[in-house]
C-alpha cells in the first residue's frame, strides 16, 4: 500500500489544486503550493461562501459563516477606528469561546498579528508576554483580567477590552463595541510574509519565546492537512480496487470539537484552519470532559475530535461510551503527543466508521510536520508518517552530518511553513534555524517509505498533556526562592499525561522548608501544569559531569515517586 501512497502523492503533487512550486523567503528558494491563497485574508473570504451553514457553536450560542464573517468585519473596523492597523499586534486571553476564531479571522484579515496569550499564565508570565509582544490591546475574559489589571501600570498604552465579563470593569472597553461596529472588511494588501500571529513556546532559558508564524505558513499548513487527508483515502481506494474519491460539492462539511487551547496550533491551525475553510462545524467547550464529549459528539453527530492522546483515551475508556451514538466520528486522534500504539488499535476497534490519526508539529512549522492516519497509522503505529509535501527533511548527527535512512538522529526540516524567527530573539532564532533548516531538537528515524519515527528528545523538555515545558523554566523560579541551593527538573513518565514534572532540590545549609512552600512559591511564577508535581529534598549535592553540568536523567533513574513529596 506504500507504493500506492507514493503514486497518489506524486499525482497530487504535480497539477492542480496541490501542484508543489518554490517560492523565495528571505533569501531561501522554499517548496510551497503553487496555487495556495496568497494570505488568511483570503482563506477567510472564500471560507465566507459557505454563508448559511452553521459554523460556530459553543452552549446554545451559534453563528452561520455569514454573521461570523458580518462580526469580524465589525471588529477589523472597530480597530482601524481606534488607530489599531496593518503591522501592529493584538493580545487574545481567554477560554475557548467563539469569540477567538472571530478575533482571528478579523486581525489577520487586516494584516494585524494575533498574540495568543497562555489562558493559564499567572501574572508575571502574562506580564512578560504583553512587554515582550507589545500589542496594542489585549482582549481578555473575568479570568484573565483579574490577573493582568494589577499590572497595567507597567503597560500604559495598552487598550484593554473585556468579554464575557460579569460586570463592567473601570477602564475596560466592552467586546459589544467591536461587535456592533459595523461595516465592510477594510481593504487591505497582505504579503505571505507578514506575521500572521505570535504564538508563545516554553523558553529554554528560563522565559518563554514568541514564535513569528507568517500568513504564508498558516496557509500552506492547512493545504497540507488537505493533500495528506486526500492522499490517504486515494490510497486505500486505490489499494482495495475501488474507484478515486471525487469531491463533493453538496457534502456537508466536517463537524469538529474542539478539545484543546486555541493558542496553540494544534487547535487554532490544525483543526480549526481546516474545518473552516471546508465549511465545516466548530463546536467549542467550556473546559474538558470526556464525559460532555460524548454527549456533544451523539448530539452533533461530530465527524472530528483531534486533541492530546489522553483525550482519546479517556472517550474510548468512558464507562458511558456505549450509552451515546459515536457513529458519526470518523477520525479520533490528534497531535501534542505521540499516541501510544496501544490507543491506535484500541481507536480502530472502537470506532466502526472511524480512524485513527496523528499529526507530529510544532509552533515552529505552523502546524504538523508528519501525519498518518486509518490503515497506514494501524500498520505503523510508532509512526507519526512521512512528511508533509511542503517540507524537506533530513536526519542528522551530532556533528551536522546527514544519516542514511534508518539511523537515528535529530530530524530538521525546512519550507515555507517554518516560522520566520523569534521575536526579539536574534540569537535562539539562529540556534534554531540554520540555512533555513528547523532543528526540531526532536531524535527521529526515517524508514524506506520515508516514515518518521519519533525515538526521542535533544532538547531539555517535558510534554505534560501536550504542554511543553521547559526545565530550565521551572528551574529558574525554583531558584528564585531564597531556601534553594541547587535543583534540577526533568519529566517523570505518567500514563495519563505521558510526563509529569519532577525536580531534585537542595537546600541551603541549615536551611528548612515545606515543599507545600516551594509549590506556593513556584505558583506565583508559572502557570500550574508547569509546577512540579513530584519534588525530592536532598542533603547530598546533585550529580555532576566533569563539565559541572547536572546529570539529571542519571539522577532521574535512581529516583522513586514513592519518595516523592
Amino acid at each position: 500500500m506504500y507504493k500506492e501512497l507514493e503514486q497518489i502523492r506524486a499525482q497530487m503533487a504535480a497539477e492542480g489544486q496541490f501542484e508543489i512550486g518554490t517560492v523565495d523567503v528571505r533569501g531561501e528558494t522554499l517548496k510551497t503550493f503553487a496555487n495556495a491563497p496568497a494570505s488568511l485574508r483570503d482563506l477567510w473570504a472564500l471560507a465566507s461562501l459557505h454563508g448559511d451553514k452553521p459554523y460556530l457553536i459553543y452552549e446554545d450560542e451559534s453563528w452561520s459563516y455569514a454573521e461570523a464573517y458580518a462580526e469580524t468585519a465589525s471588529i477589523a473596523n472597530w480597530m482601524h477606528a481606534n488607530g489599531i492597523k496593518q503591522g501592529d499586534r493584538v493580545a487574545l486571553a481567554f477560554r475557548n469561546y467563539p469569540e477567538w476564531m472571530l478575533c482571528y479571522w478579523a486581525l489577520t484579515s487586516i494584516g494585524i498579528a494575533v498574540v495568543g496569550m497562555n489562558a493559564w499564565w499567572v501574572t508575571d508570565e502574562m506580564q512578560y508576554g504583553l512587554e515582550d509582544s507589545a500589542p496594542k490591546a489585549l482582549i481578555g475574559d473575568d479570568e484573565r483580567l483579574a490577573r493582568v489589571l494589577p499590572v497595567r501600570d507597567s503597560l500604559p498604552d495598552m487598550k484593554f477590552i473585556g468579554l464575557r465579563l460579569e460586570q463592567p470593569i473601570d477602564g475596560v472597553i466592552d467586546y459589544a463595541e467591536l461587535r456592533n461596529h459595523g461595516g465592510d472588511m477594510p481593504s487591505v494588501e497582505i504579503d505571505g510574509d507578514e506575521d500572521a500571529c505570535i504564538f508563545y513556546t516554553s523558553g529554554t532559558t528560563g522565559r518563554p519565546k514568541g514564535a513569528q508564524l507568517t500568513q504564508r505558513g498558516c496557509v500552506l499548513n492547512v493545504m497540507n492537512i488537505a493533500f495528506m487527508g486526500g492522499c490517504y483515502a486515494a490510497a486505500e481506494a486505490l489499494r482495495n480496487g475501488e474507484a478515486l474519491p471525487e469531491p463533493d460539492p453538496a457534502a456537508s462539511g466536517p463537524v469538529s470539537l474542539v478539545t484543546t487551547p486555541l493558542f496553540h496550533v494544534t487547535a487554532n491551525n490544525c483543526v480549526s484552519h481546516p474545518a473552516t475553510l471546508a465549511g465545516g462545524t466548530l463546536i467549542f467547550m467550556y473546559k474538558w470532559d470526556a464525559g460532555e464529549a460524548l454527549k456533544i459528539i451523539d448530539k452533533y453527530k461530530v465527524t472530528n475530535v483531534s486533541g492530546v492522546p489522553v483525550m482519546a483515551r479517556e472517550i474510548i475508556s468512558h464507562p458511558d461510551f456505549d450509552k451515546y451514538d459515536t457513529s458519526s466520528l470518523a477520525m479520533l486522534g490528534g497531535g501534542g503527543a505521540q499516541l501510544q500504539p496501544d490507543l491506535v488499535g484500541k481507536i480502530d476497534s472502537a470506532l466502526p466508521n472511524g480512524k485513527a490519526s496523528t499529526g507530529y508539529g510544532m509552533t515552529e512549522t505552523c502546524g504538523i510536520i508528519t501525519s498518518v492516519l486509518g490503515a497506514f497509522f494501524v500498520d505503523k503505529p510508532e509512526s507519526c508518517g512521512p512528511l508533509v509535501p511542503t517540507l524537506e527533511g533530513k536526519v542528522i548527527d551530532a556533528d551536522g552530518n546527514d544519516l542514511p535512512h534508518g539511523e537515528t538522529g535529530e530530524l530538521c526540516v525546512k519550507g515555507g511553513n517554518v516560522i520566520k524567527g523569534y521575536l526579539n530573539r536574534e540569537e535562539a532564532t539562529a540556534e534554531s534555524i540554520q540555512n533555513g533548516w528547523l532543528r526540531t531538537g526532536d531524535i527521529a528515524r526515517m524508514d524506506e517509505h520515508g516514515f518518521v519515527f519519533i525515538v526521542d528528545r535533544a532538547k531539555d523538555m517535558v510534554l505534560r498533556g501536550g504542554e511543553n515545558i521547559y526545565c530550565a523554566e521551572v528551574e529558574s523560579a525554583l531558584f528564585k526562592h531564597d531556601a534553594v541551593a541547587e535543583c534540577t527538573v526533568f519529566g517523570v513518565e505518567d500514563e495519563r499525561l505521558g510526563e509529569e514534572v519532577g525536580a531534585a532540590v537542595v537546600l541551603a545549609e541549615g536551611v528548612e522548608i515545606d515543599v507545600e512552600e516551594l509549590r506556593a512559591h513556584c505558583a506565583k511564577l508559572l502557570a500550574n501544569f508547569k509546577i512540579p508535581r513530584y519534588i525530592w529534598l536532598r542533603t547530598e549535592k546533585l550529580p555532576r559531569n566533569a563539565s559541572g553540568k547536572f546529570l539529571k536523567r542519571e539522577l532521574r533513574d535512581t529516583l522513586d515517586t514513592a519518595d516523592a513529596a
